[in-house]
């Protein structure tokens, strides 16, 4: 089975299968990454072309089916056995056929084809749809690059040797990009369409878009704004017991229990307890070590940079790609946080050589010291890290000139924490006095802590600079320490103390924390961290891969999550270096119509699911048991697709006040002559009152029309065939029948089914005066702003009228 159509004739005269003339085609995706390599090849049978991202694009409906390209909930689903493509674009809007041409010949005469894209399932898609769109049918191996430096370039000709059968496992990689796409393409083509056609609110001009990924990635959040908007503070209290020693010390224990103490009577009595409290001290002297953190996987690089440096996830996966195409950093687009075991080896090569960039690094790491090696599944090397390892430095190091401010802050970030990784544990002397009160309700504990520094170990790496902090759970409340931290006096266990006197302190609980734009792909990646059922928690691990629990969508993907929901108006950022993200009306709104009409596409848990089942497409061993599970991926894709065109078609539209949509990006203009004059009329007619800034607001006039015009006509009707005239819409009709009426003339047959010609009528008899009256009034369409274009159409119309009238006068 063929996964995409392939182009008939692409080897004309031969039988598609290559010669054997020994020619080996190297496929990259980059020209960076086929310099690096190009001087490995000293045989002149070596080819090598790059594709430069994917060549390929998805064909739109239109151009598939003509009745396609309107939309119209009749014509839905809109279903393809494979989807077809053609040569895409690159940034400056240049056709991507030549390239795809040169890759056509260049393959003439080849009897092998090597790819060696980036590693991960995009990479194989990139090279993968170009061969099979030209009907290449020879050998194919799979280089799997994890880094572009010298000796991780021989470690992939040597795995490349040992792996007969790499080409097959690659393609089980490429369907399941492949199945990912078709999913998406799919989902996004007829839920976007269905939900804006028929839940969508009349207020909301914009699309509804719908995505497989986005949409649960949307629920987390709104379940979340769900939560913060439905607490309520809530008062607890704590008890504190400032007391001295016999040696003449002073002290202040607290009593926080987790279970927090809400009634005040309680406190109370604890406190009487403890004020009147004399007694022995029980102090405990012990040595806490502190492992370094983990290495960065691509999210938790994003989730750091974000709250130090403030930057965007996009922006740091960005600068992240560059260092590795100039062979500074592993592969970036990875999801582990440890290392294979067989890595230990170069640990002592590297730290060196970070060393020789990171001076002041020469007084923490030895050259003599033998770097401390963590193995299992808390330590930093496992058998196993899956697909792809941590993101670390390489033996090749940049010169501090040679890279951007941003590109070196990276890499010194990667750096230290691989540095980190290789040092002793930090050790803290901790030091706890606590005491055991008598009450009426039972024994209390009172205590406090403090802690020095015994050993940095790996935290001389970052200096005075501040220590990674322990990374909270994003999405939740802050965590509260048991009590506060500092320096003690020297207090010996046993001794007595008395009680000087005992306060109750008032504290209030705080909501849940917002999610902020870099923790949102750690989120996805991590949703197991935001579920608290113990059963859910045991569904979401990963048993293959502990370190990796199932999630939503790819590492490669998660990073495009947020500007689209940005884009739909669902979620708006707050301020701050790493803003937090809230759900708007039109979200929450969105969310729900999608649970009330099909509840698994706002199901993040079961999306999860649903992803670790399409990645065992990936994991096939052979090309046909891919084959097998990725045609059973496609048949289960449309059957959810009939199923949730059949619910929406029995759902109503969602009730949502247009005051609540934001405004969009554009939406600050103010509104057009036509649509002012007709916000008047309506609310002259109506009797309402035309609410603040409709005259200077665009979005305020157009949700004032969109509310007392009357129903909007749907896309489906207001949009003809190809090559058909597009319909007016009911509003336009309205308008126009009613001008015709207030002049004492007829509405020409064409403006009721020609939204040209409806227009050009409103242009033309909208601005003259009634008759009977002398206030003017405005051609307008509610909501539709003129074009200039159609300014001209207007002013031409008006121009023989005009004329005429001057003649007659």
């Amino acid at each position: 089975m063929n996964a995409r159509p392939r182009a008939a004739g692409a080897f004309a005269g031969s039988d598609m299968s290559p010669p054997c003339s020994g020619r080996t085609l190297f496929f990259f995706e980059k020209p960076s990454a086929m310099r690096q390599l190009q001087r490995f090849f000293r045989s002149p049978n070596t080819v090598c072309v790059a594709a430069e991202g994917h060549l390929l694009a998805a064909a739109e409906p239109g151009s598939i089916r003509p009745e396609w390209k309107p939309w119209r909930f009749d014509a839905l689903p809109i279903v393809l056995a494979t989807i077809p493509v053609s040569s895409g674009t690159n940034r400056s809007g240049q056709s991507h056929e030549p390239k795809i041409a040169a890759i056509r010949q260049a393959l003439h005469g080849v009897e092998r084809v090597i790819i060696a894209t980036d590693p991960g399932r995009e990479g194989s898609m990139i090279a993968w749809e170009v061969l099979e769109h030209l009907g290449w049918q020879g050998r194919v191996d799979r280089l799997k690059l994890g880094a572009l430096d010298d000796v991780s370039i021989r470690r992939a000709f040597a795995a490349l040797a040992k792996e007969p059968a790499s080409g097959e496992r690659d393609y089980a990689a490429y369907l399941e990009a492949l199945c990912r796409q078709y999913e998406d393409y799919h989902l996004g083509l007829n839920g976007t369409r269905a939900i804006s056609l028929r839940l969508r609110p009349p207020a909301f001009r914009e699309p509804w878009r719908f995505g497989g990924v986005q949409t649960p990635t949307l629920a987390i959040l709104a379940d979340l704004e769900d939560r913060i908007r439905a607490f309520v503070p809530q008062d607890f209290f704590k008890a504190a017991l400032h007391l001295g020693t016999r040696s003449g010390a002073a002290l202040t224990l607290w009593h926080a229990p987790k279970e927090r103490i809400v009634d005040a009577a309680v406190a109370e009595t604890i406190r009487a307890a403890a004020a009147a409290w004399s007694g022995p001290l029980a102090v405990e002297h012990k040595d806490v070590r502190r492992a370094p953190p983990r290495l960065f996987s691509k999210d938790t690089l994003a989730r750091r940079c974000a709250k130090r440096f403030g930057w965007d996830p996009q922006h740091t996966a960005g600068l992240a790609q560059d260092l590795y195409d100039q062979g500074f950093l592993s592969y970036p687009r990875t999801e582990s946080e440890v290392l294979p075991e067989g890595q230990a080896a170069d640990a002592a090569t590297v730290i060196d050589a970070v060393a020789s960039v990171l001076s002041d690094m020469r007084s923490v790491v030895s050259r003599d010291a033998v770097p401390l090696i963590r193995r299992g599944v808390r330590g930093h090397y496992v058998k196993d890290p899956g697909e792809h390892h941590a993101i670390v430095p390489l033996r090749k190091v940049p010169e501090r000139g040679r890279l951007s401010a941003d590109q070196f802050r990276l890499w010194e970030l990667v750096a230290k924490a691989y540095l980190a990784a290789h040092l002793p544990d930090g050790i803290d002397a901790r030091t706890s006095v606590a005491a055991e009160v008598g009450t009426p309700l039972g024994p209390k504990r009172f205590a406090t802590s403090g802690s020095v520094v015994r050993a940095p170990g790996w935290r001389a790496v970052y200096g005075s600079e501040a220590e990674p902090e322990a990374d909270l759970v994003p999405g939740k409340a802050r965590r509260e320490a048991e009590a506060p931290s500092a320096r003690l006096p020297n207090v010996n266990d046993g001794e007595d103390a008395s009680a000087a006197r005992a306060d109750i302190v008032t504290a209030m609980t705080e909501p849940p924390r917002r999610i902020t734009r870099g923790e949102l792909p750690v989120v996805m990646g991590r949703l197991i961290d935001q579920v608290d059922d113990p059963a859910v928690k045991r569904a979401l691990e990963n048993p293959v891969n502990p370190n990796e629990p199932k999630g939503l969508g790819t590492a490669a993907t998660r990073d495009t999550i947020l500007p689209k929901l940005l884009k739909s108006r669902y979620i708006a950022l707050a301020n701050g270096k790493d803003p937090a993200i809230e759900v708007t009306e039109v979200g929450l709104a969105f969310i729900t119509a999608v649970r009330r009409v099909f509840p698994a596409y706002g199901d993040p848990v079961g999306r999860a699911m649903f992803e670790a089942e399409l990645a065992e497409i990936g994991r096939a061993a052979t090309r046909a048991e891919a084959v097998q599970r990725a045609d059973a991926f496609r048949q289960r894709t449309r059957a959810r697709l009939d199923e949730l065109i059949a619910a929406i078609s029995r759902s109503p539209a969602i009730d949502l006040d247009p005051s609540l949509i934001p405004p969009g990006q554009a939406d600050d203009r103010p509104p057009t002559p036509a649509m002012r004059a007709f916000a008047v009329s309506l609310a002259a007619r109506k009797g309402v009152t035309l609410p603040r800034g409709c005259k200077s607001s665009i979005s305020v006039c157009r949700a004032f029309l969109d509310a007392h015009a009357g129903p909007r006509a749907q896309p489906e009707d207001s949009a003809g065939q190809p090559g058909q005239p597009r319909v007016p819409s009911a509003a336009m009709l309205g308008y126009a029948r009613s001008l015709a009426a207030a002049r004492g003339i007829n509405c020409p047959p064409e403006t009721e089914t020609d939204f040209d010609a409806c227009r050009r009528f409103l242009d033309a008899h909208a601005a003259a005066p009634q008759r009977g009256s002398g206030a003017p009034r405005s051609s307008g369409v509610k909501g539709q702003e003129p074009t200039e274009r159609g300014k001209r159409r207007g002013r031409a119309a008006r121009a023989p009228k005009e004329a005429a009238a001057r003649r007659r006068a």
